[in-house]
């Protein structure tokens, strides 16, 4: 078998093949006027700020650890199992658990080592009680079919990205 011959201009020299024509497809480029239908999980708004410690320490460990699109919903008032909802997503069955993982690390740092997890072998939707704070860690599919923010009606990026 023999090699392949790299790809030579007419005078001889290697030819640059990379060129920016791919920024005038749809798919890479970024038009203002594209309006496509579908979600856009990389946009990651400002990262909500919590009002408790722990909280903060759950939001700012979500952030650190690059998860995508983090809502807090205030539930005081409207639930009582809990004062407050955490909702982010990660990119795959990894990332969800590694999350997980860091943030389970985060509340025995912070004296709840007793959390309560379920769905944590197949990192699709990875529920994390910690009494007063709840934590919901989707991939984005099972975020978007679940959409448990519509619950308490609470806009996110995964939402409003039509909009």
């Amino acid at each position: 078998m023999e090699p392949i011959e790299p790809i030579l201009s007419e005078d001889g020299q290697d030819e640059d093949l990379s060129d920016d024509s791919a920024a005038d497809l749809p798919l890479f480029g970024a038009d203002a006027d594209d309006a496509d239908d579908a979600p856009n999980f990389d946009r990651q708004g400002p990262v909500p700020t919590g009002g408790t410690a722990l909280e903060t320490a759950l939001l700012s460990k979500l952030d650190e650890d690059k998860a995508q699109d983090i809502v807090l919903i205030d539930l005081k008032g409207k639930s009582p199992m809990a004062d407050t909802m955490i909702v982010a997503s990660g990119r795959s069955h990894r990332h969800v658990g590694a999350l997980a993982d860091h943030l389970l690390r985060t509340l025995k740092e912070q004296g709840l080592g007793r959390a309560k997890v379920e769905g944590l072998p197949h990192c699709d939707w990875v529920l994390i009680d910690a009494g007063d704070v709840i934590i919901h860690l989707f991939r984005p599919e099972v975020r978007l079919f679940y959409n448990i923010e519509k619950i308490w009606a609470v806009d996110s990026a995964h939402r409003t990205a039509n909009a």
